[in-house]
């Protein structure tokens, strides 16, 4: 099983040793993209104003542009503690055993804007840069390098099933073969029994989701054995039938509503 993240805008500083670019996953087949977005995003951060516009910075957060001048000095971390934010605060990796910690080292990946995709346990600085920036330097959108770039990816290799939890922004930075992934839809029940989609507080769902994932130590190799961990773990899971989704109903996360019981700490 592989599970996709989306990153965050906010990270948490700091970190210990050199960043080395050549121990990130799938190192042979994206070292030289990474490399081109990474001395954009230098060559456009060295100019405060300009670099402060294209990456959409205010006078509060403009002094994350320092992270960007010194990727390389500035600390590593594993990349599922730097991601800070609602989701990555559900998952609450600080919390979790080191069994659990090696679950996610194993099935956890996270879609950078900077690094393409990284594992959960891959070591890199504090940076600022989304999906959507554009960086003079490259002349094309991040979309369509990243996009080219993973398409080298043998995802087939990777693992057998993929759920693909990641927005749809970083979702296209790096489009899944047809057929492999499988996407997840958070919704709360109405009073009447409808549904209605939740949008920044299907986060929080996504991310206790992940957890319950690792401190079960889940072992699933296709979409039948994911609804069966669901159904035991008493979560609402189910398959919408015209795509590729899968539908989690919760009250996690969203206003007014009472909060699902958190797994245990384990």
């Amino acid at each position: 099983m592989l599970v996709i993240l989306p990153p965050s805008e906010t990270k948490r500083s700091g970190g210990a040793g050199a960043f080395d670019p050549g121990r990130l996953r799938f190192a042979d087949e994206l070292t030289t993209f990474r490399s081109r977005v990474r001395d954009a995003l230098e060559t456009l951060s060295r100019d405060e104003e300009a670099a402060a516009k294209a990456l959409k910075l205010g006078v509060k957060n403009r002094g994350e542009l320092a992270h960007n001048r010194q990727l390389g000095e500035s600390g590593v971390m594993p990349a599922i503690e730097r991601y800070t934010g609602v989701l990555y605060d559900a998952l609450d990796v600080a919390t979790l055993d080191a069994s659990s910690r090696s679950w996610l080292d194993r099935h956890v990946a996270v879609q950078s804007a900077l690094f393409g995709i990284i594992g959960a346990g891959d070591e890199i600085p504090a940076y600022r840069l989304s999906a959507s920036s554009r960086l003079p330097d490259l002349a094309m959108p991040l979309k369509r390098l990243w996009s080219t770039a993973h398409a080298e990816i043998p995802w087939a290799d990777a693992q057998s099933f993929v759920l693909d939890l990641r927005s749809k922004d970083y979702g296209a930075l790096a489009p899944l073969p047809a057929g492999l992934g499988w996407s997840v839809q958070v919704a709360q029940r109405g009073p009447e029994g409808e549904m209605r989609a939740l949008n920044h507080f299907n986060k929080a769902a996504k991310g206790d989701l992940v957890r319950r994932l690792a401190q079960s130590q889940a072992a699933i190799d296709d979409v039948d054995a994911f609804l069966a961990w669901g159904a035991e773990a008493g979560l609402e899971l189910g398959v919408r039938a015209d795509e590729r989704t899968l539908m989690l109903v919760t009250d996690l996360g969203a206003p007014g509503a009472r909060q699902l019981p958190q797994a245990d700490a384990g």
